[in-house]
């Protein structure tokens, strides 16, 4: 590695916030590939980072949606039930 490219990658902006180097960025896109299942399951070992970014935006937003739709799911069942009842408490905790 050239030293032009090592002493970049350890400056800091003028603003005072550190960058982060490639090898931070590699090292970060790694671990996301680990972590998102459609990522994870496929048989080639490396994806592009574009992708990985992509994907994993795409796996956040259906988390969001699952979340959601459980969040009315539990609402419309505290609807139905004695609102003094165990089963409404434990329901109510988890909308907490």
């Amino acid at each position: 590695m050239s030293s032009r490219r090592s002493s970049s990658r350890s400056r800091q902006s003028s603003d005072g916030v550190s960058r982060i180097s490639e090898d931070q960025i590699a090292d970060l896109v790694s671990k996301l590939q680990r972590l998102i299942p459609e990522i994870r399951n496929r048989s080639s070992d490396k994806a592009s980072a574009s992708k990985v970014l992509q994907e994993t935006c795409n796996y956040i937003r259906r988390l969001h949606r699952e979340v959601d739709d459980l969040s009315e799911r539990l609402s419309e069942l505290l609807e139905s039930t004695d609102s003094d009842s165990a089963q409404a408490a434990i329901i109510r905790s988890l909308l907490m």
